[in-house]
């Protein structure tokens, strides 16, 4: 999209576009509870954010990429200033660009799945921090952070491991 604005220095109209934002999402496997979820691996969980700034509520750790930067460099540094945690990238889930997933703004997020032991702790402009299972993930997530994380976990476990349907149909995830 563009519109006019006027130069600042000499005075003349010229365009101005804007573009859409470059965000990263991380979602962090990490063993720090045990579990009973037969998709993960015994005692793996996904470590969600409480963010104390708006949209506020339970989301994945990330944010927007510095100019200069790589989308890895900035997961590896969203991951940490979140989470306190380092983390090791595995792959990209995928990019998200409904230009309606942040009430902000218009971004589009690429979303690596990463790695992490440790314990976490909340930083920067995240006032809480959860390890989730499958099962347990908040129905209300901020962003479009439902749909990531059902995507993860069709990725990750395509056929049906669990006879458990029940609680398939109340959280949404596969």
């Amino acid at each position: 999209m563009k519109h006019h604005v006027s130069c600042p220095n000499c005075g003349k109209i010229v365009e101005k576009y804007r573009n859409p934002v470059p965000t990263v999402d991380i979602i962090i496997e990490t063993n720090t509870f045990p579990t009973q979820d037969p998709i993960l691996e015994k005692g793996t969980g996904i470590l969600l954010i409480k963010r104390k700034n708006p949209p506020t509520g339970w989301a994945l750790p990330g944010g927007f990429v510095d100019y200069g930067e790589s989308l890895e460099s900035a997961a590896l540094r969203e991951a940490e200033e979140e989470t306190s945690l380092k983390i090791d990238l595995l792959y990209q889930l995928g990019a998200y660009s409904d230009p309606k997933r942040d009430p902000r703004q218009h971004t589009i997020s690429v979303v690596f799945v990463a790695r992490a032991t440790g314990k976490p702790k909340a930083g920067d402009d995240a006032k809480d921090v959860g390890v989730f299972f499958r099962n347990s993930i908040p129905e209300q997530l901020a962003f479009d952070h439902a749909k990531i994380l059902r995507d993860y976990f069709r990725r990750s476990c395509p056929k049906k491991r669990t006879s458990d349907t029940s609680t398939r149909h109340k959280t949404g995830y596969p």
